[in-house]
This record gives C-alpha cells, structure tokens and sequence, in this order.
C-alpha cells in the first residue's frame, strides 16, 4: 500500500507561499482567499510535525526546515508542470513501441507509407529490444504497443491482430545453389534468441528426416541479428515468414524448406482498455492489416 502524502492543494499553498513570501500573495496567484492559504499551511505543519512558518505580526518569514521542503516542491511542480503541457501537447500524437525486429523488417516502410495518407495524427515509434513482449502502460509512456503473443497481454488491455508467426529456416543462395530441398544438418544453425526456442518449434513439426543437434550454433538476440547474419551467408537461421518477406522477395534471403511452421503466437497491436486514442488505434491497425505482404504465392507448406 502506497504511504499516505499530504494534499496537493496544501502542498501547491506552502510551495506558492514560500515562493512569493507572502500568504496574500499567494492566495491571489492561486485564486484563493488568504484565510484558505493559511489553513493550507497549518494542515502541513500538522501533517509534518513541525513549523513551517515563522509569523511575526502581520509578517511571515519561511523556516530553515521549510526553504528546503519548499526547494524541492518547487522542482516537482516545475516536472509536474512540464509532464502535463508535453501531455496536453501529444493530444494527436500515437506513441507506439515496438520490438526491434519487427520496426526494421516491416514497421518503418509500414509507417512511411501512412503518413503519406495523411492522417489527422502522428505516430512516435520506439523502438526496443524485448526479450518477452510486454509493456507497463503505468510506467512507460506508450498509448499502445505491438507485442508478440497469444492475445492475453494483462488486466485492463485490449488486443487486435495484425498477423500469424509463420517460421521458416532462410539462408542466403551463397549457401544453396542446388536445387530440391537443402540438407540444414549440414549447415551452422543461426539462432535468433539464446533459449533456441524458434528452431526447436519448426523442428517439432516439420516432419523432416534428418538429425539436427540445436544445441550448436551461432546464437544472437534477435530475429534481425540472425537474418542479417544468414544473408551474409555464415548459416541457416529461423525467422518470421512475414518479417523476411521482403528480403526474400530481394532474393536477400532464400528459403532452404519449403515448409513454414505456425506457432501459435501472432503480432497483436496491445493498448489500455480506456484509451482517448482508441479511434487513432483503430484506424492505424487497419491499415497495418492492410499492409501484412501475401505469403501465400511462395509454394510453401503451410503446417498449422
């Protein structure tokens, strides 16, 4: 349970007060009348147990105790001032994360081609490396994210799909030049993240006759990282049958297999349940949907 604060009116009083050196003046700043002012200020003299104010006559003159306290509410009303114009500024501004992978394999051309429609708002990308997909709408400052998932991303979130993970083993024609399917055994694996997860789900349920040991290999973070590595030709990696479309259409990569694995997990646009964005959203998924590449005209074997 949170400890107890004092009011933010009481302490808005003190800060003012303090400031000006003057209970009348600092009730006119804040539109008050002196008398509430004061109240204000004996409410946090009591809350505090101690004396803020010195009061000779009519005169007020702040505490040693009180300067200090008064020093710092004057920076944290200065922050809580510059966080609600910055707010108040983003009112038609989508700020969106994203993993990394998906930002540089289909998201920026994606959101390029968006802003040529011109659309009533902008979108501010971060782009970040997520070892499990998630987001803290709490304490990270995004209206929605792109995580990768089954759909259930926390209490107080809403959820659309953009598409189905599709993985495929890619590697660069430098390493296949035969034709008929390519012996991986043969071949370095690439993993894309260090619990070799992805190679081990295409394996599973491939169905394919050879004996392949997961545990070598070169091993990196990403399915960028991996991708990358594999069109430089260093060996076969697992990667997303979406994600790698285009540089499989560049001739980039190659696909060794014919055969593409579902697992289950998709790409969903994940946002808080109530959202005055929600209509931006909406629209931005649309056309995110309408932007997926077709990844039925490669004569590849879908296993779902």
């Amino acid at each position: 349970m949170s400890k107890r604060l004092p009011p933010l009116y009481a302490l808005r009083a003190f800060e003012s007060a303090a400031r000006i050196g003057s209970f009348t003046l600092a009730a006119d700043e804040l539109n008050l009348t002196q008398s509430a002012v004061s109240k204000h200020i004996k409410t946090l003299e009591e809350f505090f147990s101690c004396q803020l104010f010195t009061r000779i006559g009519p005169r007020v003159k702040v505490t040693p105790q009180g300067e200090i306290f008064a020093s710092e509410l004057k920076h944290i009303f200065k922050r809580l001032q510059d966080a609600c114009d910055a707010f108040k500024s983003q009112e038609n501004t989508l700020r969106l994360k994203a993993p990394s992978t998906l930002t540089m394999r289909w998201l920026l051309d994606c959101l390029s081609e968006h802003k040529k429609t011109s659309p009533p708002f902008n979108i501010q990308t971060t782009s970040v490396w997520m070892d499990i997909d998630t987001v803290d709408f709490f304490s990270e400052p995004y209206d929605c994210a792109i995580l990768l998932g089954q759909g259930s991303f926390g209490h107080g979130t809403k959820s659309i799909k953009l598409f189905d993970e599709w993985l495929v083993p890619v590697c660069s024609s430098i390493l296949f030049k035969s034709d008929g399917e390519m012996k991986i055994s043969e071949y370095e694996l690439i993993h894309p993240s260090p619990d070799r997860r992805d190679w081990r789900r295409w394996l599973q349920r491939a169905n394919i006759a050879e004996d392949i040991d997961i545990t070598q290999g070169k091993v990196f973070d990403s399915l960028e990282q991996g991708s990358a590595a594999a069109a430089a030709g260093h060996g076969v990696a697992i990667g997303d049958l979406v994600l790698c479309m285009n540089a499989l259409n560049n001739k980039q990569l190659i696909l060794p297999v014919n055969k593409a694995v579902k697992t289950g997990d998709g790409y969903y646009m994940v946002y808080p349940s109530h959202n005055k964005k929600e209509h931006y959203i909406n629209q931005l998924c649309i056309f995110l949907k309408s932007s997926v590449p077709n990844i039925n005209d490669n004569n590849i074997i879908f296993i779902d």
